[in-house]
């Protein structure tokens, strides 16, 4: 029998990104996530369920997903299913815990900005330095020379 381990969430975080290390230097971060589903029961009452869920990055993923990410930041994740269990050291109970290794994700959303959505949740990205040539025509520098014709 064939076996397939597929998950693709979008979904906005629960909580700021954990990031350690190993002893060999490989990044894990641990993040929370929130899938919100809304829907209008038979009756006409609008509800809402949502669907808290622990994901596992690894190495290069961990590190950026740290980096760029804060709580509240929506994103795509994929990754694959992964059970995790172990003896509580208190009870002695048998303890399992359903959770997704990260193998993909996409930022959702644009960057916010200082005072529209909250502090910045990237870095603000600096603007290429234009060369002579270019900021002569246009009087700020953010557009195109008067003379270039654009197609669109």
């Amino acid at each position: 029998m064939a076996n397939f381990n597929k998950v693709i969430l979008a979904g906005n975080l629960t909580r700021d990104p954990e990031l350690r290390y190993t002893p060999k230097g490989m990044a894990i971060a641990k993040l929370g996530m929130a899938i919100n589903r809304n829907w209008t029961s038979e009756s006409g009452e609008k509800k809402e369920e949502v669907t808290f869920v622990d994901l596992d990055a690894f190495g290069k993923q961990a590190e950026t997903l740290a980096q760029y990410m804060k709580k509240g930041s929506p994103i795509l994740i994929e990754g694959r299913l992964r059970l995790d269990q172990w003896d509580d050291k208190q009870t002695g109970q048998k303890r399992s815990r359903l959770g997704i290794v990260v193998e993909g994700f996409q930022f959702l959303g644009g960057p916010r900005t200082e005072g529209v959505g909250g502090p910045s949740a990237a870095a603000p990205r600096p603007k290429p330095a234009a060369a002579p040539a270019e900021t002569a025509g246009a009087p700020d520098g953010d557009g195109p020379p008067p003379d270039d014709d654009v197609p669109f």
